[in-house]
């Protein structure tokens, strides 16, 4: 069954607070998982885990480096290691302990990105992460996890606790709806249909999903366009199956993400279709190559078209396939 506007339930919750509820839910059961911050216990929504698990929870400051060595070095050691920092500066500042101490090394450190994207909004591009997805796509032995809602938060935090493999999972701070339904599954490197249609294809990722979802049935509602709507959860390794199929029937596909054009899911889907002699018209929304202008989250969204009325143009203009 589609994830359609009718049951979508809107749960009130940032995917944060899901993470942060998830990880105290394993917390109870499991001593070895640890959570490492660099001073965003209240950001990252960690309050009620450190107040709950005092022993399982260490502060390091504002030292990003020092935070990803940390949890390196506690994952060498058998540990279900959580590094939770802003995503701009913990996939900059620490990006040689990313690459080294913990995909070169094979420590198993969950690399938790807060506030990603365009979420800290007037802070400015210093506090923007619209590159994080790029540079981590080049480092071998990574997996890169968006999750759309609540339900793909919870199940990525139980997957990514029971890997033994490094992975960087990336958060916003928007409340976000439920986009699932009774039967809906979850499994990393697998792309999630949301909703079903024969004429177009959008494949989003992350906060994206959301409005993505949105756009399709505002363009069945007053278009009689019908859009296939994929949340593309997993940015490494992508589902190049699930692309492969929806590319085969030659419709029109548009990639939407909260990150530069430049080296993220657009250009990731880009690669392969070209690289399979795939020839379907496609577009790539996100944020061009400049400096963000200064706003809200959603005024940033509207400026360059993330949003339902951005993602509705962008569809009608690339029409039916």
């Amino acid at each position: 069954m589609d994830a359609t506007i009718e049951n979508i339930v809107v749960s009130n919750r940032a995917n944060l607070e899901v993470f942060s509820g998830t990880l105290q839910t394993l917390a109870q059961n499991d001593r070895d998982i640890i959570v490492v911050t660099s001073d965003s216990r209240g950001s990252g929504k960690l309050v009620p885990f450190g107040q709950k698990f005092p022993d399982q929870i260490v502060e390091v400051g504002i030292a990003e480096q020092n935070l990803v060595g940390v949890a390196a070095g506690l994952a060498s050691a058998g540990k279900k290691v959580f590094a939770v920092s802003p995503a701009c500066f913990l996939t900059a500042r620490a990006l040689e302990q990313i690459k080294n101490d913990v995909a070169y090394s094979n420590n198993a450190v969950k690399l938790i990105g807060i506030s990603a994207g365009v979420s800290y909004g007037a802070l400015g591009s210093t506090h923007h992460s619209l590159h994080d997805f790029a540079v981590l796509r080049t480092i071998n032995n990574l997996m890169i996890i968006a999750p759309a809602d609540n339900f793909e938060t919870e199940q990525a935090i139980r997957l990514a606790a029971e890997t033994d493999l490094p992975v960087y999972l990336r958060f916003g701070k928007k409340t976000m709806p439920l986009l699932s339904t009774e039967e809906t599954t979850f499994e990393f490197g697998k792309g999630r249909t949301i909703k079903e249609g024969k004429d177009l294809v959008l494949i989003a990722t992350g906060e994206t999903v959301w409005p993505t979802l949105q756009a399709a049935e505002k363009l069945e509602r007053e278009s009689g366009i019908e859009a296939t709507v994929i949340s593309m959860h997993t940015i490494k390794p992508l589902d190049y199956d699930l692309i492969g199929r929806v590319a085969a029937s030659g419709k029109p596909i548009i990639t939407v993400e909260e990150h530069s054009i430049y080296g993220g899911l657009g250009e990731a889907c880009a690669s392969f279709l070209l690289e399979n002699n795939y020839r379907n018209k496609f577009k790539i929304i996100g944020v061009p190559d400049e400096y963000t202008v200064t706003g809200s989250q959603q005024e940033i969204f509207d400026h360059y078209g993330i949003s339902v009325e951005g993602i509705t143009a962008a569809a009608l203009k690339m029409g039916k396939g």
